[in-house]
Protein backbone atom coordinates (compact mmCIF):
# COMPACT_ATOMS: atom_id res chain seq x y z
CA UNK A 1 0.00 0.00 0.00
CA UNK A 2 1.07 3.35 -1.12
CA UNK A 3 1.57 6.74 1.51
CA UNK A 4 -1.10 7.92 -1.41
CA UNK A 5 -3.37 5.66 -0.86
CA UNK A 6 -3.67 5.61 3.29
CA UNK A 7 -4.13 9.86 3.27
CA UNK A 8 -7.21 11.07 2.93
CA UNK A 9 -8.18 13.99 0.70
CA UNK A 10 -8.45 16.08 3.66
CA UNK A 11 -4.70 14.43 4.58
CA UNK A 12 -5.94 12.51 7.04
CA UNK A 13 -5.20 9.10 7.61
CA UNK A 14 -7.86 6.08 6.69
CA UNK A 15 -7.82 4.28 9.74
CA UNK A 16 -10.50 2.07 8.05
CA UNK A 17 -8.57 1.41 5.02
CA UNK A 18 -8.30 -2.67 4.24
CA UNK A 19 -4.86 -3.62 3.77
CA UNK A 20 -3.52 -7.50 3.50
CA UNK A 21 -1.43 -9.23 5.87
CA UNK A 22 1.85 -8.65 4.13
CA UNK A 23 1.04 -4.81 5.06
CA UNK A 24 0.02 -4.94 8.27
CA UNK A 25 3.26 -7.29 9.34
CA UNK A 26 5.18 -4.31 7.76
CA UNK A 27 3.45 -1.85 10.07
CA UNK A 28 4.28 -4.29 13.71
CA UNK A 29 7.51 -4.83 12.53
CA UNK A 30 6.61 -8.71 12.19
CA UNK A 31 6.72 -11.21 10.16
CA UNK A 32 3.61 -12.84 8.36
CA UNK A 33 3.62 -16.51 10.01
CA UNK A 34 3.48 -14.38 12.99
CA UNK A 35 0.27 -13.05 11.92
CA UNK A 36 -0.88 -16.37 10.70
CA UNK A 37 -0.05 -17.78 14.18
CA UNK A 38 -1.78 -15.23 16.31
CA UNK A 39 -4.75 -15.49 13.78
CA UNK A 40 -5.06 -19.32 14.11
CA UNK A 41 -3.64 -19.68 18.05
CA UNK A 42 -5.29 -16.11 19.27
CA UNK A 43 -3.79 -12.99 20.86
CA UNK A 44 -3.27 -10.89 17.24
CA UNK A 45 -5.37 -8.25 16.32
CA UNK A 46 -8.88 -7.80 14.85
CA UNK A 47 -8.90 -8.98 11.32
CA UNK A 48 -11.52 -9.01 8.86
CA UNK A 49 -12.00 -12.15 7.17
CA UNK A 50 -13.29 -11.33 3.46
CA UNK A 51 -13.41 -15.22 1.89
CA UNK A 52 -12.37 -18.53 3.13
CA UNK A 53 -9.01 -17.85 2.05
CA UNK A 54 -8.13 -13.88 2.34
CA UNK A 55 -8.17 -11.97 5.22
CA UNK A 56 -7.30 -7.90 5.64
CA UNK A 57 -6.49 -6.11 8.34
CA UNK A 58 -7.77 -2.52 9.62
CA UNK A 59 -5.09 0.17 10.40
CA UNK A 60 -7.17 1.14 13.56
CA UNK A 61 -7.54 -2.45 14.60
CA UNK A 62 -3.15 -2.99 14.75
CA UNK A 63 -3.38 0.56 16.71
CA UNK A 64 -5.92 -0.64 18.88
CA UNK A 65 -4.15 -4.00 19.41
CA UNK A 66 -0.51 -1.87 19.92
CA UNK A 67 -2.29 -0.03 22.54
CA UNK A 68 -3.63 -2.14 24.23
CA UNK A 69 -0.03 -3.82 24.86
CA UNK A 70 1.89 -0.53 25.95
CA UNK A 71 3.66 -1.29 29.04
CA UNK A 72 4.98 1.25 32.05
CA UNK A 73 7.61 -1.54 33.59
CA UNK A 74 8.42 -5.40 33.47
CA UNK A 75 6.66 -5.43 36.92
CA UNK A 76 3.08 -4.96 35.64
CA UNK A 77 1.24 -8.15 35.14
CA UNK A 78 0.67 -9.30 31.53
CA UNK A 79 -3.48 -9.28 31.36
CA UNK A 80 -3.11 -9.73 27.14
Amino acid sequence: MTYAKTVLKSGEINLDQLMDEREAASILCYSVRALQNWRHRGGGPKYVKVSARSVRYRRRDLLEWVESRIVANSSQTDNQ
